[in-house]
């Protein structure tokens, strides 16, 4: 699956949420695929079940995946999530607010877009500059 940081900065919850979806992205995971219970994941990766769930809860509200009572927790199907004009809004707004952080912090417009890139490349594959 994959390996979590304990020394980030990230909540070990974001992380999850974070590395599942570049999995989604990536095609590492596919649209209705089953993914572990709650239980499973946790003690797959060593974290509480707790932050598994809370994770799980937060994917859910991005529509990363979907909970089918009984039936167990899904790769949410793509186009449904890609034609949310909402929270499509909701995301471009937080890009502006990321690069109006970086210009705050004094990083050139260049320098941000290097960043976009190298970050593109990271989850969707291909070869990445150096940092």
């Amino acid at each position: 699956m994959f390996t979590i940081n304990v020394k980030s900065q990230l909540p070990i919850y974001e992380q999850i949420v974070q590395k599942v979806k570049e999995q989604v992205v990536s095609g590492v995971l596919q649209e209705g695929e089953k993914i572990p219970s709650i239980r499973d994941f946790a003690s797959r990766i060593g974290v509480n079940p707790n932050t598994v769930s809370k994770a799980y809860q937060e994917l859910e509200r991005q529509e990363v995946i979907v909970t089918l009572k009984g039936k167990g927790t899904f790769i949410a199907n793509q186009k449904e999530r890609v034609s949310s004009p909402k929270k499509l809004a909701e995301t471009k707004l937080k890009l502006k607010e990321n690069i109006l952080d970086l210009v705050y912090l004094g990083v050139e417009l260049e320098e941000i877009h290097h960043l976009i890139e190298n970050y593109s490349k990271d989850i969707i594959g291909g070869d990445s500059v150096e940092d």
